[in-house]
């Protein structure tokens, strides 16, 4: 954990130079080594497909215009963002907070509060990610990408919208690996990520218009 936290690429997106300054300082302090500076949406947008940041700081009030929700939008998808704010206005957050931030910090920054912040972020990074090998690269997919897996033997082939995975594990390992409420095995063979099912028949879930076989000793769960 420690290793992969002082690993971690953050970019501070930040118009006044200063509390930019200040930020990268105290991370620099505490052995953060992959961090970068944008004072503005341009140099930020740029960051987000040049950098790949695992971690956006990102001012809420760019240049006084709320532009840091917006640009929340368009972060690279393997971003976290955790939103920086000045002020105290409930209907701003819940505005912010539809862009689904991992938290916010408020000015002015305190040491511990962001490093418990950054700490907050990395863990639900991971706490959603299926981690495997595929020859020699780690391969981190998000639970939200992936559709169901299916054991052949001593493989198990993990689907997504556009691509496979094969692992070398058995189906009960890498069920072990996955939150419950999400996925569900629906035969001995099949492990389907609920959130992807179209429509449940008396002996198939349908996934991407494909019908997954959903045997008697797992159909509870699907009523």
């Amino acid at each position: 954990m420690m290793n992969k936290l002082y690993d971690t690429k953050i970019l501070i997106v930040e118009d006044e130079i200063i509390i930019a300054d200040y930020i990268e300082e105290l991370l620099l302090e505490e052995n953060f080594k992959h961090i970068t500076i944008a004072n503005n949406k341009e140099t930020a947008l740029i960051k987000m497909t040049s950098f790949l940041p695992d971690i956006i700081l990102m001012d809420i009030n760019l240049k006084g215009e709320n532009e840091g929700i917006s640009l929340a939008k368009s972060k690279n998808n393997n971003a976290t963002v955790v939103f920086i704010t000045g002020q105290h206005d409930l209907v701003l957050m819940n505005e912010a907070l539809k862009s689904n931030p991992a938290a916010y910090l408020t000015k002015p920054i305190k040491r511990l509060d962001l490093l418990a912040t950054i700490n907050l972020a990395i863990y639900k990074k991971q706490s959603q990610i299926f981690q495997f090998k595929d020859g020699y690269d780690i391969v981190n997919l998000n639970f939200s990408d992936i559709r169901y897996f299916v054991a052949e033997g001593n493989y198990v082939n993990i689907y997504t919208l556009t691509k496979r995975f094969t692992i070398r594990q058995s189906l009960m390992a890498v069920m072990d690996k996955l939150p419950t409420d999400s996925f569900k095995q629906t035969h001995r063979s099949y492990i389907v990520n609920k959130n992807k099912i179209e429509r449940v028949t008396s002996n198939a879930v349908v996934i991407n218009g494909l019908d997954i076989p959903l045997s008697r000793t797992y159909a509870k769960q699907f009523k």
